[in-house]
């Protein structure tokens, strides 16, 4: 009787039917399936705890050398097969009491679903969705600064950088903040190099402090953030130096002389920003006709430790600030508004109404120096430092100072100011208190 060779019995099958070639050691056998298609699979058959699986090796290749041990680009001999089953079947004795082939076959799954996830979570948690989720963050606390920082990532991160903007956020390196911090450098804008050193800074910190922080948003966990790249970059000392150059005592003075006579709503506007003590303008604008009283207003200080919400910083009106208020008609939802309280006047606005007053009368003026020379002119009045910076909002330091200190200061803060005014108003060749530090 003709023994017929592994090549005749696969050519004989029937579509669907399987039949055993040859035994596997150590343990199983090869099998084949003819296929619907006409072509033939090849499996690796072996019983574990009385239930048979088939693990497919390949595509039988009618073609290649008996002999051949690899498979060819169209598929496996049987000889190459049955390799490929010894080495199954080899793995699956060696790993029999974790549960041989079945349980690395559930681990290799698990392994692939995992990749998978990784993958998909590299695609989601990049550079640039952790800073717009940071900004977005930062506007749900009512932090004016996500307008800027949007600004800085956009231009400084997301157009020039796409690359790395699109890297996950875990692999970017400090290398690479520099490189964006160097560009920008480069571009002769030292001081958005900081800024962007800083909000990239604290954007990796709120999702490393996710892990333990209950307050920030549970999104913040899946970027999955242990380092800070940012922190270890160096800013650049010399774009920090602060050019605000106060204004001196006369040139206030002068800046007085010409706003307090001024008409309507612009020379209202800049009164009340010179007599509630040079506030920020970005907040000062921002004032609601809510938080206004005969007495006193309440701003929002959102320039403060990243994470948390606006401050509030009420100021005390001196009568001559109460009368400025009251000339600005506050109605609606914002108190300096010129479109009944709909919109708040912007903070470029102001600044630019500051600038047109003064006009050529005070040299290289900048509405930013008015506050700066409020408090180096309070200095000088001998107002103490704790006063001014609580006049001015420059933030409380100090676990006493944030959490003890029940007091409100607003008659320290409105002898400041009456001060301040005091000092406006008196005669150019007055005699004007020696700056003396506090």
């Amino acid at each position: 009787m003709d023994v017929k060779t592994p090549g005749q019995i696969i050519a004989t099958l029937a579509p669907g039917q399987f039949t055993r070639l040859t035994k596997v050691i150590p343990s199983g056998s090869l099998e084949a399936r003819k296929l619907a298609s006409g072509g033939t699979m090849l499996y690796w058959r072996v019983t574990v705890d009385g239930k048979t699986l088939r693990e497919p090796v390949g595509v039988y290749d009618p073609s290649a050398s008996p002999k051949s041990l690899k498979p060819t680009e169209r598929g496996y001999s049987v000889k190459a097969a049955e390799r490929a089953a010894e080495a199954l079947a080899q793995r699956h004795h060696e790993h029999r009491e974790q549960g041989g082939h079945v349980a690395l076959k559930a681990s290799e799954r698990s392994a692939r679903a995992s990749a998978a996830a990784a993958a998909e979570d590299a695609r989601k948690y990049t550079l640039e969705t952790l800073l717009t989720d940071y900004c977005d963050h930062l506007e749900a606390l009512g932090r004016r600064a996500h307008k800027d920082a949007r600004s800085v990532f956009k231009k400084h991160i997301f157009e020039p950088w796409p690359a790395v903007a699109a890297l996950p956020a875990r692999d970017v390196t400090a290398e690479q903040v520099a490189d964006m911090m160097r560009r920008s450098l480069e571009l002769g804008k030292g001081r958005t190099a900081n800024k962007l050193r800083s909000y990239v800074r604290a954007a990796y910190q709120t999702a490393k402090a996710a892990r333990s922080k209950a307050s920030i948003p549970v999104r913040f966990k899946s970027y999955q953030i242990t380092s800070n790249p940012a922190a270890d970059t160096e800013p650049d000392e010399s774009a920090n130096k602060a050019d605000k150059r106060p204004l001196t005592a006369e040139e206030l003075r002068t800046y007085w002389s010409i706003i307090k006579a001024m008409p309507g709503f612009k020379g209202a506007v800049l009164r009340l920003h010179l007599l509630t003590g040079g506030q920020r303008i970005e907040q000062l604008v921002n004032l609601r006709t809510e938080n206004v009283s005969g007495t006193a207003i309440m701003l929002f200080d959102g320039k403060g430790r990243p994470g948390k919400p606006p401050r509030p910083h009420t100021i005390p009106l001196i009568p001559a600030a109460a009368s400025a208020l009251l000339e600005c008609r506050p109605q609606g939802t914002y108190a300096l508004s010129t479109d009944k309280g709909e919109t708040h006047l912007a903070a470029t606005t102001l600044s630019a109404w500051a600038v047109e007053a003064a006009g050529d009368q005070i040299a290289e003026f900048r509405a930013k120096r008015v506050r700066s020379g409020v408090e180096t002119l309070l200095a000088g009045a001998r107002i103490s430092s704790e006063i001014r910076g609580r006049l001015q909002s420059h933030g409380i330091s100090g676990v006493q100072a944030r959490h003890y200190d029940g007091h409100d200061y607003m008659d320290e803060k409105r002898q400041a100011l009456e001060t301040l005014h005091r000092l406006l108003t008196a005669p150019k060749s007055g005699k004007v208190v020696p700056f003396k530090a506090a």
